[in-house]
């Protein structure tokens, strides 16, 4: 069946690459409008373990971007709606869903030492910096992703180091976060040099449920396409399988 489910792709990788993916633990945080499409991405492309990890649950207002989002899944956590939608794609794969908030005190039950790579899927900025500190200190590959809420244009969307980005404001906070504490900014990341468009003034903003969060607080909502978060999304799982096909990371 695997060959089946997965022959377009053995045609790039080869048998051996193709084995390398099936044997990666990948780790998605945030399963967002940027993280559904990643952790997507990598099932469909054969990465056969992948860890989610998020606290939220899904709310009618993640439907314009958001792939887990359906009138069906309204009020199930981000972590059960991916198990089912990722299993369902192929039956094989190894899920450990994690219903959790990343921060520093649960960073090393979450993020372990068997990972090949980490995404970073996380829309705040302390807990965002901490992944990052936490995946350097225990030297495991990570790629995070930027400020994609308030832009349009594909084109300017871009990876590089984080201590590179320019026009990102959630990049600059990171970098200033990640700095402060003497920690490296040497990190890949997907951004956008676009400026973010401002909410329209005659619009009222999209009031989140703050009981959906169990810790942190409600961010103030950003106008976002359905196109930009999942083509950050996407970009970041390319590149985590590429790393692994040119075995630029260890197996873990």
């Amino acid at each position: 069946m695997k060959e089946n489910l997965f022959g377009r792709c053995m045609m790039f990788y080869g048998k051996e690459g193709f084995e390398r993916l099936q044997n990666s633990l990948v780790a998605v945080v945030g399963l967002g409008g940027v993280g559904s499409y990643a952790a997507e991405a990598l099932v469909r492309a054969g990465i056969g373990r992948l860890r989610l990890i998020d606290c939220d649950v899904i709310k009618a207002s993640d439907i314009n971007r958001q792939l887990l989002a359906l009138t069906t899944t309204l009020g199930a956590s981000k972590v059960q709606a991916a198990r089912e939608r990722l299993l369902s794609i192929n039956p094989s794969v190894t899920l450990d869903t994690r219903h959790d908030f990343f921060h520093h005190d649960t960073a090393h039950d979450l993020i372990t030492g068997d990972l090949a790579f980490v995404i970073d899927a996380i829309d705040s900025v302390g807990p965002k910096g901490e992944l990052i500190r936490h995946c350097l200190e225990v030297k495991i590959p990570i790629i995070s992703t930027m400020g994609a809420a308030g832009k349009t244009n594909p084109f300017l969307i871009k990876i590089d180091l984080l201590e590179n980005t320019s026009a990102c404001m959630l990049a600059r906070a990171v970098r200033r976060y990640l700095r402060s504490r003497k920690v490296s900014t040497s990190v890949p990341v997907v951004y956008s040099t676009e400026r973010s468009t401002a909410p329209k003034g005659d619009i009222a903003p999209v009031v989140e449920d703050s009981g959906t969060y169990l810790r942190g607080r409600p961010r103030r909502p950003l106008p976002s396409l359905p196109t930009i978060p999942a083509m950050f999304g996407l970009i970041a799982a390319n590149y985590v399988i590429q790393q692994l096909l040119e075995n630029k990371v260890s197996d873990r």
